[in-house]
């Protein structure tokens, strides 16, 4: 069997003679990233504790905290009707095909696992639905399983709940709850993660046309079952870290489930290692999260790489339509404001350090990539980047079904250089709303605590699962993002100022009123808002972009127009690096329903 190296020059020759690829029509594809599921109704198959008791119900539920989900990036808890939602209506929409572009579950304990596994199952056998996944950061923590605890479960009287898979990693509390331990509760690895949902396109199907990993040793002519199945034992699948003689599994896989379509799932989960190992086999201590994504890849899983481009030149020359996901990014997601946003916020804030260098979108693009789907940031967006070679990447971020704005893709390929991406809000989901009485409870212990820190109780008035989650994310700004991520001088600056007193800023009045009067607005519009609307309508823009207008509202978008304009001139860098963060973030590529053209490498909004 010739090596991939070799390889690459034999099929670069073919891949210039750009043989005419099969035509698949209407062919539809999914796409729900970041699900995070937790199975709040599973049981511990090692402790009898089910929860606690829904006072409204009657029901037994295992969830987190309130308080938990608003400092968080994610929900915990009513994700998990939102993803039977999405599956419903995806199911009714008679798509077959699904992919979960990593973080699947939360963290990868053994009991939210399983539930997932028991869904997927469900569909799968009763809607006739083939699921797709790949590894994120929160489905192997490390790449060996750990002992792990979480201490913002909801318990009895409102209290925090630990629940633990070891005795002996935490300290109890005075007055505190009895902690829970089960193994249900550790984080697993690959070995046991990829094991449990080896059904859903980490191992070959018998179904499958064709499977393969970077690691395989036959061809698409001599394909059988039986090859794929012996290649595809994790033993096989494993790569050394660059200058180390340490080795790690990848779960990366090309699948054709259905004739002419190729998905290619990219496992660009890195574990880097510490400086000083433990000299254990296996220990997860020695190796860093996997949180940064593509970066790494460049440095640690060049591997891929060559794989990715033998795969691309192989489907260009056997007619098949390429799709490629993993859970990471692989173009800035800041409508390229970037730059001003590490200006102003700092290098390691905004998680910045997740923004992928353009270097990466280079290389997938002239590796073969075109069209891919990513999660990991919780947000809508598009990115294109062409390289010096004339290459087109189409970045396209899934949001998530347990953040604002949730939502899942659909991709529709009418041929091999059409392609339309649609976005479909989860918005009304039955149940969401059936734990708020736990929460209740939780509210008036923190109450009676004298919490400083409590939640606003107005959440739990939401009228529908995407107002909660707009909710949540306003709690999450309050709570969270002013405090830890914007410079406190800036903030003082605007936080409490009106749009007016913003507009003003540079005395410039007779320039705001003449802007203010062509567009139909007042100075009382400018009044009617202050800087922590403003700044609470840049996360609702970066996490669901174009989904969002029509909740600001354009006269109010026209309005912070007016505002950054006027910013711009000012004296005060960090306001004019605000205007401009503010004004990009605007007016991004289309990502709510689109056109993707590769034979011009054009992408055209979809007008509803």
């Amino acid at each position: 069997m010739l090596r991939i190296s070799v390889l690459i020059p034999l099929l670069l020759s073919l891949y210039a003679c750009k043989p005419k690829q099969v035509v698949t029509k209407d062919v539809q594809i999914a796409f729900i990233a970041d699900v995070h599921l937790q199975d709040i109704f599973a049981k511990f198959e090692d402790n009898t504790y089910q929860g606690i008791k829904n006072p409204v119900t009657g029901e037994y539920a295992n969830i987190r905290t309130m308080n938990a989900q608003l400092h968080s990036t994610r929900i915990f808890n009513e994700n998990y009707f939102a993803f039977l939602e999405a599956l419903n209506d995806i199911s009714k929409k008679g798509i077959k095909q699904v992919v979960l572009p990593g973080d699947f579950s939360d963290d990868g304990q053994p009991v939210h696992v399983r539930g997932l596994r028991n869904i997927l199952d469900q569909y799968s056998k009763e809607k006739g639905m083939s699921f797709f996944v790949t590894t994120g950061n929160h489905d192997a923590v490390k790449p060996f399983a750990q002992e792990a605890i979480k201490t913002d479960f909801l318990g009895k009287d409102g209290k925090e709940q630990i629940i633990s898979s070891s005795g002996t990693n935490f300290k109890k509390e005075e007055n505190a709850l009895e902690p829970i331990i089960s193994a249900d509760i550790k984080n697993w690895g690959y070995k046991e993660t990829m094991q449990e949902m080896a059904a859903f396109g980490f191992f070959p199907q018998k179904n499958y046309l064709y499977w393969e990993t970077p690691f395989s040793n036959y061809t698409y002519e001599n394909y059988t079952l039986e090859k794929a199945m012996a290649e595809s034992v994790l033993g096989k699948r494993i790569y050394t870290i660059k200058n180390t003689n340490l080795s790690l599994p990848d779960a990366s896989y090309l699948v054709e489930p259905i004739k002419g379509i190729w998905l290619l799932a990219i496992d660009a989960n890195v574990y880097v290692p510490n400086k000083k190992l433990s000299g254990v086999a296996d220990n997860p201590n020695d190796f860093s999260g996997a949180s940064i994504g593509y970066n790494n890849v460049l440095l640690y899983k060049s591997h891929l790489i060559d794989w990715v481009k033998k795969v691309a030149i192989e489907a260009r020359q056997k007619g098949k339509i390429l799709i490629a996901f993993s859970h990471y990014p692989m173009v800035d997601f800041n409508d390229d404001a970037s730059p001003e946003l590490k200006q102003l916020f700092g290098a390691d804030k905004m998680q910045l350090s997740r923004v992928p260098v353009e270097e990466i979108a280079r290389t997938f693009a002239d590796a073969g990539i075109q069209i891919h789907f990513g999660g990991h940031m919780h947000i809508n967006d598009t990115g294109v980047r062409t390289t010096p070679k004339g290459n087109t990447l189409f970045n396209i971020q899934t949001p998530s079904l347990a953040a604002y704005m949730p939502a899942y893709k659909i991709l529709t390929i009418h041929s091999d250089s059409d392609f339309e991406v649609e976005t479909v809000v989860v918005g009304t989901v039955p149940k969401f709303n059936s734990l708020f009485a736990f929460y209740e409870e939780e509210y008036a212990h923190l109450q009676k605590v004298k919490s400083p820190a409590i939640w606003n109780k107005e959440i739990l008035k939401a009228k529908d699962y995407k107002e909660f989650t707009e909710w949540h994310l306003k709690e999450l700004v309050r709570l969270r993002f002013l405090p830890e991520d914007f410079p406190a001088a800036f903030l003082t600056s605007i936080l409490n100022l009106s749009g007016k007193d913003l507009s003003y800023i540079n005395k410039n009045t007779s320039e705001i009123d003449v802007a203010l009067k062509s567009n139909g607005l007042t100075k009382e519009d400018l009044d009617s808002w202050i800087g922590f609307d403003m700044i609470f309508d840049f996360y609702r823009l970066k996490n669901a972009d174009e989904l969002a207008i029509p909740e600001i509202g354009r006269s109010r978008l026209k309005q912070y127009e007016i505002v950054c304009a006027a910013l711009e001139k000012s004296n005060d860098e960090k306001l004019v690096l605000w205007a401009k963060i503010f004004l990009k973030t605007i007016k991004g590529e289309p990502a709510d329903h689109f056109r993707i053209d590769l034979r011009n490498n054009k992408i055209d909004r979809i007008n509803p």
